[in-house]
């Protein structure tokens, strides 16, 4: 009877023993797990799998910046960091572009870059659908919902809700005019009113009528000629 309480109880304990008993794969994973639990930052409570991850991750909290370039004296906070801004130095610009032949010395631009060519918009706008390839320009276009007009014109006062706007309209104060026409050596204040007057001596009409097939070389132009139409027919 003895014996067979015995047997029992090492089977119990041979039981427990293989419940414990985990793949070399297993306890790689339960490693990271209790890894990712161990190194949390005290500031975001973001998690980082070991020691040397968190005392990085760190310095953007710190500002601590312990690599220094040689040529410019540029501190940055880490030694990844530091390969990519000698690059500004070597010149060296590893990421081509396979469609333009364009060059770029980080990844991350050169990626943004490839949205030109895709057509990638991952960043859409939560009020109205609208979609841009980078965060900036969303950044940018929220201001539009926000009414958000941080850069005021120093001459006048007026306030606009981008930078480059606002470059725009102060030449209208300086009268500087750096955009010149080789056709003609007309001189405009920005390129977009360059853009349109070329198309004078090139013919070329990019914008549509949707109701007739007319064409035009201004979008102000084709807007006017549009609303000609009665309200019948614009909004069938």
């Amino acid at each position: 009877m003895k014996e067979n309480e015995e047997s029992k109880e090492q089977k119990h304990h041979h039981g427990k023993n293989r419940e414990k008993t985990h793949t070399p794969t297993e306890r790689v994973s339960l490693l990271k797990r209790r890894d990712k639990k161990s190194f949390s930052c005290t500031q975001c409570k973001k998690s980082l799998t070991c020691k040397h991850s968190l005392n990085r991750h760190m310095r953007i909290h710190t500002g601590e910046k312990t690599f220094t370039c040689d040529q410019c004296g540029k501190s940055l906070t880490g030694k990844q960091g530091l390969k990519v801004h000698m690059r500004i130095h070597t010149e060296e610009k590893p990421f081509t572009c396979d469609q333009c032949g364009k060059s770029f010395t980080q990844q991350i631009t050169f990626r943004r870059h490839m949205r030109i060519h895709t057509g990638e918009k991952p960043h859409e706008c939560d009020q109205c659908g609208k979609a841009y390839s980078w965060a900036s320009s969303l950044k940018d276009h929220l201001k539009v919902h926000s009414k958000e007009k941080p850069h005021s014109c120093t001459s006048c006062g007026k306030s606009f809700s981008r930078l480059n706007i606002l470059k725009r309209h102060q030449k209208s104060h300086t009268g500087v005019r750096n955009h010149m026409c080789f056709k003609c050596e007309k001189t405009f204040t920005t390129v977009e009113h360059l853009k349109q007057h070329q198309r004078i001596h090139t013919g070329k009409k990019p914008y549509m009528c949707s109701y007739c097939d007319k064409r035009f070389s201004q979008s102000g132009h084709l807007k006017r000629h549009e609303e000609e139409f009665p309200s019948s027919i614009r909004f069938m």
